[in-house]
């Protein structure tokens, strides 16, 4: 059973003192802050190869899904590090993983930028995956355990507001160095911003990784994770910062009971997997894996990872896609915002409602404008074309109409071979295509908006609040290996879907799914707002 240590008054009431002169709530905020930097790597990360697979394409010659493995591969190994992060954490402290993470984020960054060929740019990725895995399952964990419960939900969506931050900051640093690239000035050219423009683009991410790394040191242990560990002393200190004295010894009687009821004292067995099979654990585990699959399988992630090459297929050109894949990050950051100022206030519940059948709209309004386009080459538009293709070739297939890009790119493909029509794809999809960009560049940040008042920030804070405090880390470890396994399929596959099935049935599909998931989660979702940690789990854990 779990055993109530006995303070020792004075050493205790000195640092009780001492927490107190800092005004609570921005000592909480400062921490969480600092904690959910995580998330702006993790954003920046994940977000900034946008910019680098229309390059690495053609100089690795690299295959569809190749392609799509460089982008996938940093999932596959954030879903090795989200089924291990949480036990970690549970057994080492919620502090020392981020640490982990930050070095892992700064070697993956500099190991991306020099590598010399596509496996070793794989494994670099994959290194970061390990950061982005253990990043996106500790940092919020860790702000919801030291969060007070009117302020959680903003709190922990911190993290989401700082991934938001990260795709857009990784955004729009690739279109500066797209941009520096094609500058004549003697320090772009000595730095070789045109050549090396996509190693740049991965190598800043260093930068802020040492500066996460170096902010750790800043904050405090988590205080559940030390009363569970028996640490009673230290984690009133950390609470007393965060709410008042009286507050802070309420909390912690409240945990230590709910920790001893668990029978998860430091002297009690250690939690495990099979834990999350138990007939008491049926609701929240399907709220859980929902959640989690719904929030990737609707295609955030290939919005996000490929942004220039979807607007790209509305025949805007390589630099307007670069521009309006900065409109995305700028929607996405304004949208968060926007969640975690109602998130609070009108719950869970509606903003997943709301935001989910957005999305099923976008995304069959973006099926519906890429159905809509056709494909034609006329004399000019091949004379329009850069010198390095083999115009002569394209005069057979010269004011042929085609119906689907599908077809064009085929044709295309047999006349030219698939290295030029790869290479040179934004410029040929432009000379013929027929469509209106204005709309997928409505349906594309209206779907961007939907999720970020919805699937984005919400699933975080759900995952935080539904789990037993005494198995939350293994608990969010598991639905987040769901959640990065979906990533990942969605990501590796995303280019083969373009080029198999067309544009127009990819983004059909990724509708259907919303429209799914909104019914299910519906259903089944309670609302959490309002509730502590331990009220929840009186409510959500079925006896």
């Amino acid at each position: 059973m779990f055993k109530t240590s006995a303070f020792n008054y004075h050493k205790t009431k000195a640092n009780i003192m001492k927490g107190s002169e800092t005004n609570p709530l921005f000592y909480t905020v400062y921490v969480a802050f600092i904690v959910a930097l995580g998330g702006f790597l993790m954003g920046f990360d994940a977000s900034v190869i946008s910019g680098v697979v229309g390059f690495i394409e053609p100089e690795f010659n690299l295959s569809k899904i190749q392609l799509g493995w460089s982008v996938a591969s940093l999932a596959l190994t954030a879903s090795f590090a989200m089924m291990v992060a949480g036990p970690l954490s549970d057994k080492v402290g919620r502090k020392p993983v981020l640490k982990i993470s930050a070095l892992l984020f700064f070697i993956s960054a500099l190991a991306s930028a020099l590598a010399p060929d596509f496996l070793i740019l794989v494994i670099a990725r994959m290194l970061g995956g390990l950061g982005v895995g253990a990043a996106l399952i500790i940092a919020p964990m860790y702000i919801a355990e030291i969060a007070p419960s009117k302020f959680r939900g903003r709190l922990v969506s911190f993290n989401q507001l700082n991934i938001v931050i990260g795709i857009s900051v990784a955004f729009f640093t690739n279109y500066l160095i797209l941009k520096l690239g094609q500058t004549d000035s003697f320090w772009t050219q000595t730095l070789k911003f045109d050549s090396l423009n996509w190693r740049w683009m991965l190598g800043l991410e260093a930068i802020p990784a040492l500066l996460y790394f170096a902010c750790l040191y800043l904050v405090p242990e988590s205080p559940r994770w030390l009363i569970m560990q028996g640490r009673e002393e230290e984690a009133l200190k950390v609470m007393a910062r965060t709410s008042s004295v009286s507050q802070a010894k309420e909390d912690l009687a409240t945990i230590q009971s709910s920790v001893s009821q668990s029978s998860l004292g430091v002297e009690a067995e250690k939690a495990s997997f099979k834990e999350l099979l138990k007939p008491s654990m049926r609701l929240v585990m399907t709220i859980g894996i929902s959640v989690a699959i719904l929030q990737q399988i609707t295609g955030i992630n290939s919005v996000f990872f490929y942004a220039p090459m979807i607007f790209e297929q509305s025949g805007i050109g390589t630099d307007a896609s670069f521009m309006q894949a900065i409109f995305v990050g700028l929607i996405n950051l304004v949208f968060t915002l926007v969640a975690i100022y109602l998130i609070d206030k009108i719950g869970r519940k509606p903003l997943l409602g709301i935001g989910v059948a957005g999305i099923a709209l976008c995304m069959f309004t973006l099926a519906y404008g890429f159905h809509s386009a056709s494909y034609q080459l006329s004399e000019d538009s091949i004379a329009g074309l850069p010198e390095q293709i083999d115009k002569s070739s394209l005069m057979a297939i010269q004011d042929i109409y085609y119906a689907s890009d599908i077809a064009y790119k085929s044709a295309v493909s047999a006349q030219i071979g698939p290295q030029q029509s790869s290479e040179f794809e934004s410029a040929l999809i432009k000379a013929a295509v027929t469509m209106n960009p204005n709309l997928i560049l409505i349906a594309i940040l209206g779907f961007v908006a939907c999720f970020a008042i919805s699937l984005g920030p919400v699933m975080w804070v759900l995952f935080s609040e539904i789990f037993p405090n005494h198995i939350r880390g293994i608990a969010i470890s598991f639905v987040g290996l769901i959640n990065s396994a979906v990533s990942f399929l969605v990501q590796l596959i995303f280019p083969w879907e373009l080029a198999t099935l067309g544009n127009a049935l990819t983004f059909l599909i990724y509708g259907s799914f919303a429209l799914i998931g909104l019914f299910v989660i519906m259903r089944i979702l309670p609302e959490t707002k309002g509730k502590t940690l331990e009220e929840l789990e009186e409510v959500l854990i079925k006896a």
